[in-house]
């Protein structure tokens, strides 16, 4: 995975219900796993801004209830440090669901802004937002 320019704080815990931003029919989702993350003996693993997470579907179209789906976190409320020094936080903390292990999303678009470091590391999540802060 593509290395961020910028200090992610991790935020969202394991079990974290997260918004799907997308429309890939799923409304509500539960985080189940941080993908290629590491972590202390003992210590549980948190995702941050544009990392890669296993989700489980809590609330959404029926047949995609309780389904397990790879995701890309693209927005979180905890603020994060930008290489620059800016510090950025979002109002909600949201996730985009993929489709395939490439990186390639289920949905059409996104509703609400991505983060730069998102358009970084997953190429083509970013050409479905409609804007990138």
């Amino acid at each position: 995975m593509k290395a961020i320019s910028a200090r992610g704080t991790s935020s969202l815990n394991l079990g974290a219900e997260v918004i799907a931003a997308d429309n890939s029919g799923a409304k509500i989702v539960k985080i189940v796993s941080v993908k290629k993350s590491k972590a202390k003996k003992g210590k549980q693993v948190s995702a941050k801004i544009a990392d890669w997470v296993k989700v489980s579907v809590r609330k959404g179209v029926p047949d995609m209830k309780g389904k397990v789906f790879d995701a890309v976190v693209i927005r979180q409320k905890k603020p994060f440090r930008r290489l620059s020094g800016e510090r950025i936080a979002f109002e909600d903390n949201a996730i985009a669901i993929l489709k395939d292990e490439k990186g390639n999303p289920k949905g059409t678009q996104i509703k609400g802004p991505i983060a730069r470091e998102v358009q970084e590391r997953w190429a083509q999540v970013a050409k479905i937002a409609s804007v990138v802060y």
